[in-house]
């Protein structure tokens, strides 16, 4: 039956307003799909995923061999198509597929489920496909890219790599031909990619709402517009869309002929070698980008432009050395590599002309009040189009905020903890260098995400033993279903040499790996810690800890408390980035009221265990154990702790204490916290005098 949904026209490719990066980079790989594809990183609810789902409908058809489920080329099909071989036979034209894969899918749903009982029982290859061959040579659209689990990341890879997909199960082996153009959407706030998926992508987009009203009154009549009426909407945007399909075809039919001269690819070489990129991924990618470029443009030579333009969509993603490196690329470097390497061989520059934009007409300018496209490509037909967005007019960078105030009556610290003048706020100062930390654990098994900190029954890992499946089979353990067939095959019959077997005698393995947590920092900022410069020092501490934590899957939250109270700097996300702007503008000064702050921290824990109860946290607090602020604040800081405690809160306890003397305050409080304490010089991984530790709970009475 076929819904009303079904039936819905797509939003139109060329009604969508500005984005023109976005657009741009989409049209390239429907011009030559070898470019690798395209990752848009951006704020939510700026249309990503509406531009990546028109492109479909302009991708051209695909001819088939009638009934094949792996969409083999009837001139060329694949010789190991599980649906082969294929002989001679009417082929059949078809939409080009743009198959979704969802965060949440398994892995069977994404390479394809074999059946282990036929496989075992019978001996035939039972291969149902999943969403790869349903990609093969259309479009594999994944949202929120950044958030998808590290297996299915990882099968991903294998797949774009090898431009092919096996299934293996217990010595049973599926392959078929899996080429796609993989689309990702992703919200940065959400975390990073994967440097190894990330490199995948053949080109990378920003996108941010305008700050144009305009533009932003257009977005909004557009879509008020198509949502009244989709198919009136897009009957009134047919000619454009049109228009963009044969000027995608007339590129397609070119581009083989586009020269890309010496001159050209040393520009390239010399472009990435400056911006120091790894490997050599980005130098054909930038030379299948320029290409492209150049045929959507009409012509058969690549000039300068499109090669500055090719480096600006394929080489900031490729630049980031960590993952608080914002992606980007210095354009002045560019333009004097580019003028360096290319002014004495003749490879075009202000003299030639730009090329025409993907919005000569389609979206280019504004439409009528009604939603109707512009005529004659807008109306204004002299501005420049959109392929070179780089030379629009970028808006000045936002004044940061000064400081604030230091709070009316603000105690100051007793003169031994801290400085003169350190009760007041100070500015906020610098971390030093990050280093490598030791892991710290929870202890236990858990069951959480896949990660990489502490151990977890996973559905990857060493085989510890075998279970009755709950719901589809996963990992087959081959001995223990032979060994729970084995004492039936006479009453089941058996005669032949294969094994009779059952639904309720397939076990599957049980795995042990490694888990991401919940990394919560509660960081003490108050005037002791800004005593004898150690705010640089301690931000280096959990800067490297953030650090590990991105290393190891995990997602993270902040606390940070000083002066009167505790503030939640960081609400528990993915994003180490955001963590460490969070930490690179914490100012100091103040009381240190501790006990708000693990009262801040119970509270956090306590909503995120209803959210997510499998995700196990971890709690590390970095102090040097002191408790001024409020009313008995040692007292109420021992009782938050062990409160903490009570809730079974795995904890570690950074040390920052300084100088001859110590006080031994944070050894105290990890007592509390039945966690262990580490000082700043324990927590290097290199540090020889550092013992190799784990965070166990030692569970003592107090």
């Amino acid at each position: 039956m076929t819904t009303p949904h079904d039936t819905t026209p797509q939003y139109p490719f060329s009604a969508v307003v500005g984005m023109d990066d976005l657009r741009l980079a989409l049209l390239l790989n429907a011009v030559s799909p070898a470019v690798g594809g395209v990752l848009v990183r951006g704020e939510k609810g700026t249309a990503k995923s509406t531009a990546v789902r028109a492109l479909s409908a302009l991708m051209p058809a695909v001819d088939v061999v009638g009934g094949c489920r792996f969409a083999c080329a009837p001139d060329a099909p694949d010789p190991g198509c599980p649906d082969g071989p294929h002989g001679p036979g009417a082929a059949e034209e078809r939409p080009t597929r743009m198959v979704e894969l969802p965060v949440g899918a398994s892995e069977d749903r994404l390479v394809g489920a074999l059946d282990i009982e036929r496989a075992l029982s019978e001996g035939v290859k039972a291969f149902e496909p999943g969403l790869l061959a349903d990609a093969h040579r259309g479009i594999l659209y994944v949202d929120e890219v950044n958030l998808l689990h590290d297996h299915l990341v990882d099968l991903l890879l294998d797949a774009a790599a090898m431009g092919a997909s096996y299934v293996e199960r217990e010595g049973v082996s599926v392959r078929h031909a899996a080429r796609f153009l993989l689309v990702g959407t992703m919200n940065p706030e959400e975390g990073e990619l994967r440097p190894q998926l990330l490199d995948r992508f053949g080109l990378t987009v920003e996108v941010a709402a305008s700050r144009e009203p305009d533009l932003r009154v257009e977005v909004v009549r557009r879509r008020l517009a198509y949502d009244a009426d989709p198919a009136g909407f897009a009957a009134r945007w047919a000619a454009e869309e049109d228009e963009l399909r044969r000027r995608i075809a007339a590129a397609r039919e070119l581009l083989p002929g586009v020269t890309l001269g010496d001159a050209a690819l040393r520009q390239i070489a010399a472009t990435c070698a400056a911006f120091e990129v790894d490997g050599m991924r980005a130098d054909i990618v930038m030379a299948r980008t320029a290409t492209a470029l150049a045929a959507w443009a009409g012509r058969t030579e690549v000039l300068e432009e499109d090669v500055r333009q090719a480096a600006l969509l394929a080489l900031p993603h490729r630049r980031r050395r960590n993952p608080f490196d914002a992606p980007g690329l210095d354009e002045d470097k560019l333009d004097q590599t580019l003028e360096e390497f290319g002014a004495d061989e003749g490879t075009g520059g202000d003299d030639d002309p730009e090329p025409d934009g993907p919005d000569d007409g389609p979206g280019g300018g504004g439409p009528e009040g009604d939603g109707r496209p512009p005529r004659d490509g807008g109306p204004d037909e002299s501005a420049p189009g959109p392929e070179l967005p780089h030379q629009q007019e970028r808006e000045a960078p936002q004044e940061q905020p000064a400081a604030p105030e230091q709070a009316a009556g603000q105690a100051q610290e007793p003169a031994e903890q801290s400085a003169p003048g350190a009760g007041g706020e100070k500015a906020a100062v610098g971390a030093a260098e990050p280093f490598r930390t030791r892991r710290l654990d929870v202890p236990g098994l858990g069951e959480g995400a896949d990660g990489r900190r502490s151990r977890a029954r996973t559905a990857h890992g060493r085989t510890t033993g075998a279970r009755r499946p709950h719901g589809a089979l996963g990992k087959l353990h081959l001995a223990a279903t032979v060994q729970a067939a084995a004492p039936h095959q006479r009453v089941r019959g058996r005669r032949g040499p294969g094994l009779v077997v059952r639904r309720d005698d397939l076990r599957e393995a049980v795995r042990e790996g490694r888990e991401g947590n919940l990394v919560l920092f509660v960081v003490d900022a108050s005037g002791s810690m800004a005593a004898r410069k150690r705010m640089s020092a301690v931000k280096g501490a959990v800067l490297s800890l953030l650090l590990d934590a991105y290393q190891r899957r995990d997602k993270i939250g902040m606390i940070t408390f000083r002066g009167s109270g505790a503030e939640l700097a960081l609400p528990p996300t993915s994003s180490v980035e955001a963590g460490a702007a969070r930490l690179e503008q914490l100012p100091t000064g103040g009381r240190t009221p501790l006990s708000e702050g693990l009262l801040r921290a119970h509270e956090v824990l306590r909503v995120e265990r209803m959210r997510d109860a499998s995700r196990r946290p971890l709690l590390v607090v970095v102090t040097d154990g002191r408790a001024t602020g409020g009313p008995e604040p040692v007292v109420r800081a021992a009782r938050a702790a062990r409160l903490l405690a009570a809730q079974g809160t795995a904890s570690v306890v950074v040390d920052c204490e300084a100088g001859p003397v110590r006080l031994g305050l944070a050894g105290e409080l990890a007592r509390e916290l039945q966690g262990t304490a580490i000082t700043l010089d324990e927590l290097r991984a290199d540090s020889v005098s550092a013992l190799v530790r784990t965070v166990q709970g030692n569970r003592k009475a107090a």
